[in-house]
């Protein structure tokens, strides 16, 4: 699963998307520096999300929208087709991500 598909299915079972989470996510104090077990845990006692789903929203929250070039069209499980990661909805996304 690609990182953008997991990103949409945290969307699908919150009915929010990266960036209303990454949003109440800065107002609780979390950010770069935070470590994932807090985030872990708000998300999965809140939002039910398991540990998968909720590393792709730690990696957003602490590391912003960016992926690394070595997932980028890699071929690889995680391979993305660009990168940086789209937040917004993803009814509203692009043609490419």
């Amino acid at each position: 699963m690609s990182f953008q598909a997991y990103l949409d299915a945290v969307e699908t079972k919150t009915g929010l998307t990266p960036g209303q989470l990454l949003d109440i996510a800065t107002a609780k104090g979390y950010g770069p520096g935070t470590k994932a077990a807090p985030i872990l845990a708000w998300l999965k006692d809140d939002y039910g999300l398991g540990r998968g789903h909720g590393m792709a929203m730690v990696h957003v929250i602490t590391k912003g929208d960016r992926i690394a070039a070595t997932h980028v069209d890699s071929g690889g499980t995680h391979s993305d087709p660009k990168d940086r990661l789209w937040l917004d909805g993803k009814d509203s996304k692009p043609e490419g991500y």
